[in-house]
């Protein structure tokens, strides 16, 4: 997830900085239009269209990642917080332990509970994840 967020960033920075290089060219592009006589002016106003296109090209895809980043985020956090059932059995006892678990909490050999108990299995229990494959 962090690498999506910083593909961001830099795609952003990179965006960033080929406006700002455009507005300083379009800049000295406008005092050399002072100069030059009008049926260049023209050339240049068609010029000036493309490079608002490409600009609002820009910002639409800015945009386009910046949400699809926030969506994918999104997604994760949404599984990460998925309730799961874990049946514990024991050698010794012939009923299972049930808790209930975030799936971020699970870890291989021990989970916290959602009640915030840490429970660690030993070599001898079995640990049953239900509603992992939903």
């Amino acid at each position: 997830m962090l690498g999506k967020i910083l593909l961001t960033l830099v795609v952003t920075v990179i965006v960033f900085f080929i406006l700002r290089q455009r507005q300083i060219t379009e800049s000295e592009e406008l005092q050399a239009i002072d100069k030059k006589s009008l049926t260049k002016q023209a050339k240049k106003g068609a010029d000036n269209e493309l490079a608002k296109d490409m600009r609002i090209g820009a910002y639409l895809f800015l945009t386009l990642m910046v949400s699809l980043g926030g969506l994918l985020y999104y997604y994760q956090w949404r599984d990460d917080r998925m309730v799961l059932t874990i049946n514990l059995y024991r050698t010794n006892l012939a009923q299972p332990t049930t808790y209930e678990v975030y799936k971020y909490q699970l870890n291989e050999r021990s989970f916290v509970t959602i009640d915030g108990v840490t429970v660690t299995v030993a070599g001898d229990e079995r640990m049953e994840v239900l509603e992992l494959d939903q």
